[in-house]
């Protein structure tokens, strides 16, 4: 995979446990929307999720937008969230923005299929 450290992938939601009330409610109500969340959770971690990212022979993050450090921060502020970042030493580099998430439906198998394709 070249030169990357990690892979940081950061939700559109706060964490704990009312960050994570909050967005369920506001999901089901139609108020809000995190096609990462989509993707790496149904109720629970999807296990394909768990199993693709050991494929991947990389680390890879999951942020809320309460738990970023201030790089992570301030890739968000620039790129929005949710997304996909490829961290190598102290650069993180845009590989997914919200709208490349939102048209994978939630599958992560296409979600692979395009970050594959990033990352080469």
């Amino acid at each position: 995979m070249g030169e990357v450290d990690r892979l940081v992938g950061v939700y559109r939601a706060d964490g704990g446990a009312l960050g994570e009330l909050r967005y369920i409610v506001g999901h089901m109500l139609g108020t809000a929307h995190c096609s990462l969340c989509d993707i790496t959770h149904s109720w629970r971690r999807k296990p394909e999720w768990d199993a693709m990212v050991a494929r991947l022979g990389v680390p890879f993050d999951l942020a809320h937008l309460n738990e970023m450090d201030a790089s992570l921060a301030a890739a968000v502020a620039e790129h929005g969230a949710p997304a996909v970042f490829r961290r190598s030493g102290d650069d993180l580099v845009l590989l997914m923005d919200a709208a490349e998430l939102d048209v994978l439906g939630g599958s992560v198998a296409d979600f692979e299929c395009a970050l594959r394709v990033k990352l080469d």
